[in-house]
């Protein structure tokens, strides 16, 4: 049986792996290896083969795996095969952006509802999704167990709403606000920092100028 315990590295790869198999199809694509996988990702065999051993023991020598078992066993891994209900904090325009974004679905997330300071917002929806007033909030995540907060309002607001949503249960947070967040043991934080993407971009683009 594989170990359920993985390290950050290889959690970040697998949603690659499965996005790849997801994209093959007819019957000569029922079995896949791990040097497949490597090379149309571009990454070290090895890397690829002890990812997958940790997901499935259902690798076969010169065989590779079942396709669509792997796609199911790393599915039910990475959660997408059991919804989870989460909340949004900040309807902004980003915040928008993803109450209307109609992918979440198919990786596990269920948002329900979002919510704002702004009384003029509140009341409205956005992508079929209601945004509440903040002294909703901490009923709705008691009372729906909801264990996810996605913040997407301006820094300097952002340690306010992960107290609040942590008071009200949550121990997750996705966090889109530049800040860095203080929580409490037990509690995850994901960051997503545009500034550092961009960072890594512009740091990437001048090095391979800089050779020229």
């Amino acid at each position: 049986m594989p170990g359920r315990s993985v390290s950050k590295q290889t959690l970040v790869r697998l949603p690659a792996y499965l996005h790849f198999l997801q994209s093959l199809s007819g019957e000569e694509r029922r079995y896949v290896s791990a040097t497949a996988v490597a090379e149309a990702l571009g990454l070290n065999d090895v890397v690829v083969r002890k990812d997958l051993a940790a997901v499935s023991s259902a690798g076969r020598p010169k065989v590779g795996y079942g396709r669509a078992e792997l796609i199911a066993e790393l599915e039910h891994f990475l959660g997408y095969d059991n919804s989870q209900d989460a909340i949004l904090v900040g309807a902004g325009k980003l915040g928008r952006a993803l109450l209307s974004y109609e992918g979440f679905p198919q990786y596990g997330l269920n948002i329900l509802a979002a919510f704002d300071a702004d009384p003029r917002v509140c009341g409205t929806e956005e992508g079929g999704k209601k945004i509440l007033p903040m002294e909703k909030l901490s009923n709705l995540c008691r009372r729906m167990k909801v264990r996810i907060g996605i913040i997407t309002v301006p820094g300097e607001h952002a340690q306010k709403v992960c107290d609040a949503l942590i008071e009200s249960g949550v121990l997750a947070v996705w966090n889109f606000a530049s800040v860095h967040l203080n929580v409490p043991e037990g509690v995850l934080v994901q960051n997503e920092n545009m500034a550092v993407s961009l960072a890594i971009l512009s740091n990437h683009l001048k090095e391979r100028f800089s050779t020229k």
